[in-house]
């Protein structure tokens, strides 16, 4: 079968399709103030100008009960310097366009139920027409009917993207300050442990098992859960968002509890306690100001969880307990060795970087599933969004934060994992009195491996794999400087964390003072002895003959000689 001439020819003279977002700002006749909203259009039609001053102010003219796809659909009058606004579908952009312009229409501006896509055309009719088409939501033409009234005007326009917003600056102070605060406090905590543990303090054991030592076997059982998890939003998003964010109130007020609680006991009121009672909980007979903490932090995740849809504050108090929860996290798991970091940050390496930058290829839409499940499905019924992010919203005005991003976003795996390796150099500084040069090495390699990822999403315009970038610059520089101090046998294995038991010779003398001691001397060696030189009385200096002895040796002489 012979292929038309016309299809082939149409083969070489379609473009390829690329879609912009651009503003359509509406106001009231006679009224400087206005709206912004979002729209999609193709500047292969016609170009917008970039700011919203050299934009035209045109009339309205309402025809969203019309599709424009024939004369019939055409008022008596035609649109003269007008925007008409009509519904898509039965015909194509094409159709609809060339029948505004030819009534005098000076744009387009179709309302549209589905997904927005670019207005497409091929190269002549692109040079036929010459005047701006574009693609508003449904939601918002019915948002401007009930704002606005019959006179409304419409401008629009599409300024260019900043290369970088403000708000990058918080997220960056905000989880660089994380990582090192937790990195900080798991290190101090774990000193603090080992100091209670020298003076038998029995709250130290209690602190003892609230630390969770990742073994590889559970570092593998989280990774899978982590892909089957990330997987299972993907298809069934609608269905577990909102138990995600259950889970997320539950953790998140934990987490605040326990960064609040050191500094509330330290308030000099409220120390009484819960009469005795067989209540659950309650029967340990907890501080009344613990309680009181409790369900403070109760009503703060409660507050969010109610208003989490108002992105003009909300966000902050997601944050707030976002930060909560990852301090928490990283002063209750512990990297044992720097082996087990390796391989944790090895692998979630490999896991982000593949649902980015290789799930596109298998998806439908041609998204990430990382990135579609972060920031949300655009086709979601519930309009749902996970909070297991750091969320500030775009500071700079821009099309890009008004239609497809409001908000920039990073997740608490991007924190979590690199902060676990700093809160280890931390601890294992503090064991070798190293003065913190791991801890500092790493944060900072943090914070550069963070800036690195800003500059790749702005180059690249699209979403990062943070660990890309966070992965490499803190391992490596942990290494380098693991080699520089040759510690790395210590480092790699951990060993400074376990002192190595030294058998020697026990005197008999000392048996009741090393029984007393316990197991304080294994801990600290140096300040056992210490202790035992200090507080042990000297052992008592031989003697040939006491005087008992020597009066029990003349009596048997003089028995004998008798």
């Amino acid at each position: 079968m012979r292929v038309p001439e016309t299809l082939i020819w149409a083969a070489f003279l379609i473009q390829k399709v690329v879609g912009e977002y651009g503003m359509a700002h509406f106001s009231d006749m006679g009224k400087s103030k206005g709206k912004d909203y979002c729209i999609f259009f193709n500047s292969q039609w016609a170009r917008l100008p970039q700011d919203l001053n050299k934009a035209s102010r045109l009339q309205i003219h309402d025809l969203t009960t019309s599709v424009l796809c024939s004369a019939t659909d055409v008022p008596e009058g035609g649109f003269p310097n007008r925007i008409p606004m009509v519904m898509r579908g039965n015909c194509t952009f094409y159709e609809k366009v060339r029948l505004a312009q030819l009534n005098g229409a000076k744009g387009l501006l179709i309302v549209s139920k589905d997904r927005l896509t670019p207005p497409a055309g091929n190269k002549t009719q692109y040079e036929e027409i010459d005047i701006p088409v574009a693609l508003l939501s449904y939601s918002d033409m019915l948002e401007i009917s009930k704002t606005f009234g019959k006179g409304r005007l419409v401008a629009m326009y599409a300024p260019n993207e900043p290369v970088l917003d403000y708000n990058m600056v918080i997220i960056f102070l905000m989880a660089v300050g994380t990582v090192a605060v937790g990195g900080c406090w798991a290190g101090s905590r774990d000193r603090k442990k080992r100091y209670m543990k020298h003076k038998r303090d029995d709250g130290a054991e209690k602190q003892d098992e609230e630390t969770v030592d990742v073994t590889p076997i559970m570092i593998c059982v989280f990774v899978v859960m982590c892909c089957s998890m990330l997987v299972l939003l993907y298809f069934f998003y609608d269905s577990l968002a909102i138990w995600v964010i259950g889970i997320f109130c539950v953790a998140s007020s934990v987490g605040l509890h326990s960064c609040l609680w050191p500094f509330v006991k330290r308030l000099p009121f409220c120390k009484c306690r819960v009469p005795e009672n067989n209540l659950p909980y309650l029967h340990k007979r907890p501080q009344i100001r613990m309680l009181l903490l409790s369900a403070v932090c109760i009503g703060v995740s409660i507050t969010w969880m109610v208003f989490r849809n108002e992105d003009q504050w909300a966000w902050v108090l997601q944050d707030a307990l976002g930060i909560a929860f990852c301090l928490y996290m990283l002063k209750t798991v512990r990297l044992p060795t720097f082996k087990a970091c390796t391989l944790l940050l090895s692998v979630l390496f490999v896991y982000d970087v593949f649902f980015v930058f290789i799930t596109p290829f298998f998806t439908k839409s041609g998204e990430s599933i990382m990135v579609e499940v972060a920031a949300g499905p655009s086709d979601s019924s519930t309009h749902e969004k996970l909070p297991m992010v750091l969320k500030v919203p775009r500071l700079n005005s821009s099309p890009l934060a008004l239609c497809d991003r409001p908000f920039s976003l990073l997740g608490f795996g991007d924190i979590l994992v690199p902060g676990l390796l700093v809160a280890y150099c931390h601890r294992f500084d503090i064991l070798t009195q190293s003065s913190r040069i791991y801890f500092v090495a790493c944060t900072i390699a943090y914070g550069i491996g963070l800036l690195i990822t800003f500059v790749a999403l702005a180059v690249m315009q699209m979403g990062q794999p943070a660990l890309l970038y966070l992965v490499p610059c803190t391992l490596l520089t942990s290494l380098t400087v693991a080699l520089w101090r040759e510690e790395l046998p210590q480092f790699w294995t951990g060993s400074g964390f376990v002192p190595a038991i030294v058998l020697a010779p026990i005197n008999c003398t000392q048996t009741a003072a090393l029984q007393t001691e316990g197991p304080s001397t294994k801990l600290e060696p140096q300040t056992a002895e210490a202790t035992d030189q200090s507080e042990d009385p000297p052992p008592p200096q031989p003697q040939e003959n006491p005087p008992a002895e020597k009066d029990e040796e003349e009596n048997k002489s003089e028995r004998k000689d008798n």
